[in-house]
């Protein structure tokens, strides 16, 4: 999945929190996320915070989806308010290799 693709898909998937998502899915769409609210912000600290705003949805979205893809719930999200260990966990679950096989979650992607 390249750049363009894994845009359009989160957003096409803005509140689908059920499936599977690949690491590169993921992974794009954080970039995305980053650069746009860095540029955005560089030009008015509102613009940059409604970017996040209007992204915040999608990257929890794609965010479950992705630890659905490594069988895990979404919930595991919620680790990430943990100061710095719980963002380290969430990224280790995030660049996992996702199952090759059905899981509870769907079929691979």
């Amino acid at each position: 999945m390249n750049f363009a693709d894994a845009i359009k898909v989160c957003f096409s998937k803005y509140l689908d929190f059920s499936g599977r998502a690949r690491r590169s899915e993921l992974w794009w769409f954080f970039l995305f996320c980053l650069i746009g609210n860095l540029v955005l912000s560089i030009i008015s600290q509102t613009l940059g915070s409604l970017f996040a705003l209007a992204t915040l949805l999608p990257a929890l979205a794609v965010g479950a989806r992705r630890l659905h893809d490594t069988n895990r719930t979404g919930w595991w999200q919620l680790i990430g308010l943990i100061p710095l260990i719980g963002l380290i966990v969430l990224i280790v679950f995030f660049v996992q290799e996702g199952q090759s096989t059905d899981n509870q979650y769907g079929s691979p992607v």
